[in-house]
C-alpha cells in the first residue's frame, strides 16, 4: 500500500499536470494540432512520420505558449468571470513567473521544432503567437473587431500543415486558410453569445454588435454561407494540387448546411440553446470536414 507521503506526492503531480493542461488549454491545442496534421496529409507527396511528430509537438508548443501568454495578460480579468476564475493564475495555484517561464519555453521549443521542418513553417507559427498575444488579446476589451483579428492566427493551423509538408505557400494553403478563417466567425460568435453575460464581467467585447440581437445572428449566417462557398472551391479544379471529388464536396456542403440551419434557428430564437447547438455543430463540422478532405485525397 502507498504511504500518505506517496499519495500526497502523486496528488501533487496530478495537480501540476492538470494546471499545465489548463494553462496551455490542452483540448484546444490538440484540436489545432489535428488541423495542422490534416493540412500536412493534404500537402505531403510522401508522409514522413518524423515530420508529423515534429509538427504535432511544435504545434502544441506554439498554441500552448499563446494560451499561457494570454492567461498571463488577462489574469485580473479572468478572476472576474465564473468560466475562468479557477484558472491556475487567478486561483493562485501558479505564479505569473512560472507561467511566463512555461510560455517562453514552449515558444522556443515550438519555433525550433517547426524550423527543423522548414523556415516558412516556423515563421507562420511565430506570426500566429504574435497576432494572438500582442494584437488579438489586447483588443478583446476594446472592440468586437478583435474576433476578426483573432481569426487570422486561428486560421493558420490548417494552412500550416500544408506549408510544413511542402515548404511552399500558394493557392492550396491559401484556400485552407480561408476555409478555417470564415468558419471561426459562426463558431466564436456562437460561443460569445452563450457566454455573453460572463464576458461582460471581464469587459470583453466579443459579439459584432455588442448585443445578442438579430444583426449579430445575421452576420453569423453570412459568414457561414461564405464558409460553405469556400469549402467546395477545390471541386472546380482551380486550387492547384488541392482537389475535392464531387461526392465529397456534396458531403462537405451538406455539413455546412447543418451549421446554416442552426445559424438560422439562432436568428429566429435568439437564445442560448440555439447558440450552443450552433457551437457544437461548428466543432463537428471543422473536424469531419478535415477528415473528409484527407480521405478524399487518399481514397478518391
Amino acid at each position: 500500500m502507498k504511504t500518505a507521503v506517496e499519495v500526497a506526492k502523486a496528488n501533487q503531480i496530478s495537480l501540476v499536470f492538470a494546471d499545465f493542461k489548463e494553462i496551455t488549454k490542452a483540448k484546444l491545442a490538440i484540436s489545432v494540432v489535428f488541423s495542422s496534421i490534416a493540412g500536412y496529409f493534404l500537402g505531403a507527396y510522401d508522409v514522413k512520420w518524423m515530420s508529423v511528430l515534429l509538427l504535432a509537438f511544435g504545434g502544441y508548443c506554439m498554441v500552448g505558449a499563446s494560451n499561457a501568454f494570454n492567461q498571463i495578460i488577462e489574469r485580473d480579468l479572468d478572476a472576474l468571470m465564473k468560466r475562468t476564475g479557477n484558472r491556475p493564475i487567478p486561483s493562485g495555484r501558479m505564479s505569473v513567473s512560472t507561467a511566463m517561464g512555461i510560455a517562453i519555453l514552449l515558444t522556443a521549443l515550438g519555433v525550433i521544432s517547426l524550423y527543423i521542418l522548414n523556415p516558412k513553417t516556423a515563421m507562420f507559427g511565430a506570426i500566429s503567437i504574435f497576432l494572438y498575444t500582442c494584437v488579438y488579446t489586447p483588443l478583446k476589451t476594446i472592440t468586437p473587431l478583435s474576433v476578426f483579428v483573432g481569426a487570422f492566427p486561428g486560421a493558420i493551423p490548417f494552412m500550416l500543415g500544408w506549408v510544413a509538408a511542402t515548404n511552399e505557400f500558394g493557392i492550396e494553403p491559401g484556400t485552407l486558410f480561408m476555409l478555417q478563417f470564415f468558419w471561426q466567425f459562426p463558431h466564436f460568435w456562437a460561443l460569445g453569445w452563450m457566454l455573453d453575460e460572463d464576458y461582460r464581467k471581464g469587459g470583453f467585447k466579443m459579439l459584432p454588435t455588442g448585443k445578442k440581437d438579430a444583426a449579430t445572428a445575421l452576420q453569423i449566417i453570412m459568414y457561414t454561407i461564405w464558409m460553405m462557398a469556400v469549402s467546395v472551391i477545390p471541386v472546380f479544379g482551380i486550387t492547384g494540387r488541392l482537389h475535392l471529388s464531387v461526392p465529397s464536396a456534396i458531403i462537405v456542403l451538406l455539413m455546412g448546411g447543418v451549421m446554416l440551419f442552426f445559424a438560422l434557428r439562432l436568428y429566429t430564437n435568439r437564445d442560448n440553446i440555439s447558440a450552443r447547438r450552433l457551437m457544437l455543430a461548428s466543432v463537428s463540422y471543422i473536424t469531419f470536414m478535415q477528415v473528409i478532405y484527407v480521405m478524399d485525397k487518399f481514397l478518391a
